[in-house]
């Protein structure tokens, strides 16, 4: 599904996916992605930021809420980090900056959509193991986080870099391997993604986000994920 109300635009994407085989619907403003979404979740959404009745941050924003987990690339004008990243932070998978190249855009929407198949071809996942660390619970057949038994409310990003650094306490993770985890191995995409990722964490997980005791910066190498009760008892 394509939501952008430029015209031409819309047209553009529309002809590129087609040639490569896409089944395309277009809808020109947010209200109208929302409820073609509800009807027929599509395989892909390329959702424009700037859009009447609804922006593409306001879409993401209810799709995540609804727990609709399919995969949105977003377009979007503006160019300074923060608005970049806060599509990110809402639960977008990837974004595009105004002008962009279609044949990239077509790159981006490939890797999205292999990595949501090899998600689902793992499916029979529902006996994934529940990976503990410590008071840190991530159920990933459930799609499910808690900490000291509160559930904690998690991006489709945020929930795949947990999964990963939970399933390897106290093992570093690199920027790189991490990105992996979020976008296969997508070259465009920054590993600045996975530092606002994991700032974000921090705010739900950590006690004190500044003085974090879970999710650790191991410095010029990565992250980690680590049990602090089992870490103090360790300094003692």
């Amino acid at each position: 599904m394509v939501a952008e109300d430029d015209e031409k635009q819309a047209e553009l994407v529309r002809r590129y996916l087609e040639r490569e085989g896409h089944a395309v619907r277009v809808v020109g403003d947010g209200l109208a992605a929302l409820d073609a979404v509800r009807h027929r979740e599509p395989d892909l959404l390329v959702l424009d930021v700037m859009m009447p009745r609804a922006d593409g941050l306001d879409v993401v924003r209810v799709l995540r809420s609804e727990h609709r987990e399919l995969p949105v690339l977003m377009l979007t004008a503006r160019s300074t980090e923060d608005d970049l990243l806060l599509g990110l932070d809402l639960g977008a998978d990837d974004y595009m900056t105004k002008p962009y190249s279609p044949r990239e855009l077509m790159a981006r929407i490939r890797t999205l959509l292999r990595r949501t198949r090899r998600a689902a071809a793992a499916e029979p996942a529902a006996e994934d193991p529940v990976l503990r660390v410590g008071a840190l619970v991530v159920d990933p057949a459930r799609h499910e986080v808690s900490v000291d038994g509160a559930t904690v409310e998690c991006t489709p990003g945020e929930f795949r870099i947990l999964a990963a650094l939970a399933a390897g306490p106290d093992r570093v993770f690199s920027r790189q391997r991490l990105l992996e985890e979020l976008h296969g191995f997508d070259r465009y995409i920054s590993a600045r993604t996975v530092d606002v990722h994991v700032m974000n964490l921090r705010k739900k997980i950590e006690r004190a986000p500044r003085r974090p005791e879970r999710l650790l910066t191991v410095f010029g190498v990565g992250y980690k994920l680590t049990d602090p009760a089992k870490a103090a008892r360790r300094a003692r």
